[in-house]
């Protein structure tokens, strides 16, 4: 889908604060109220806005220590591939997997209350799918977290 400036600035909105009315959105970015909503079906029914969520402080909610966590796979093969990406996707410590280049293959940032519930995960983990070697990267601070891409900047 191509955007223009005002499905950048709709999206823009809806990052920065997904309760705004539609009222508020369409204000911003210099629409009446139809035309706006219209754009945002139509930016969600492309798979544009994905979903509108809360965000929380992990650490407030129990999930005090992020890991991430780098995998190297023990085969490359499609079963293998959809058994990894099924059964590891399940898991609920499970925040992000990304497919990787380069030495590791697969990068996955875990969320878990503490080092025993991670040392549980792990056990989980590493009984799920053969892997060939797993490396645990331990956060100490979140400096910066965003889920809000920098859409408004963005230049052509």
């Amino acid at each position: 889908m191509d955007l223009d400036l005002i499905d950048r600035k709709i999206i823009a909105a809806l990052q920065a604060d997904a309760t705004l009315s539609i009222a508020q959105i369409a204000d911003r970015v210099g629409l009446s109220q139809t035309p706006c909503w219209k754009r945002i079906q139509k930016l969600e029914q492309a798979g544009v806005i994905l979903g509108r969520v809360a965000l929380v402080a992990p650490e407030q909610v129990g999930f005090g220590l992020t890991v991430f966590v780098e995998i190297e796979a023990s085969d490359h093969s499609p079963d293998w591939r959809q058994a990894f990406a099924s059964r590891v996707g399940a898991m609920p410590e499970v925040m992000d997997i990304h497919r990787m280049a380069g030495d590791v293959d697969y990068l996955l940032r875990v969320a878990v209350a503490d080092m025993a519930a991670y040392d549980r995960f792990y056990k989980k983990l590493t009984d799920t799918v053969p892997l060939k070697n797993v490396t645990s990267h331990f956060a100490m601070e979140r400096i910066k977290a965003t889920t809000a891409y920098p859409i408004d900047t963005l230049h052509r």
